[in-house]
């Protein structure tokens, strides 16, 4: 009975535990994301547009794009989606461009994308600046871009 005891209130703080940590990361934007392999490695490093190669090439912002990685049945992917259109419509030269990430395995593994809704901040020249997986704030997508001013 004990051991069942101990297990439960084990299982409950693991559970808290993650559930606290999930609430403080989710949505919160990172600094370049460094990601694995040549081709990868390429892009992160400044050589060449994320979007490169991709029917997204023409769509970058003259200050940021905010690139969005979205599946069908992800709740969060919708109302991430109305915040990133928002900030595309009331911050001059910023783009939002979503990408159903089930139709373009190829890019999803080429940045590095785990899960959805994923959206990358890139600079003019499509270079990654920064990241967040998750729903993000109206309030943190907009000081994201402070380092693009």
């Amino acid at each position: 009975m004990t051991t069942g005891l101990v297990t439960l209130a084990a299982a409950v703080v693991l559970a808290l535990g993650f559930g606290l940590w999930r609430a403080a990361t989710d949505g919160r934007f990172t600094g370049t994301h460094r990601v694995r392999g040549s081709t990868q490695a390429a892009a992160a490093s400044g050589s060449e547009s994320l979007l490169a190669g991709t029917a997204y090439a023409g769509e970058p912002g003259e200050r940021a794009t905010l690139l969005q990685f979205s599946s069908a049945f992800c709740a969060p992917c919708r109302a991430t989606r109305r915040v990133l259109e928002d900030v595309a419509r009331i911050v001059p030269g910023v783009a939002h461009v979503e990408v159903d990430a089930e139709h373009h395995l190829d890019l999803v593994r080429r940045v590095g994308i785990l899960r959805t809704p994923t959206t990358l901040v890139l600079d003019p020249h499509g270079r990654e600046v920064s990241r967040a997986s998750g729903a993000p704030t109206k309030q943190a997508v907009i000081a994201s871009l402070g380092p693009l001013a």
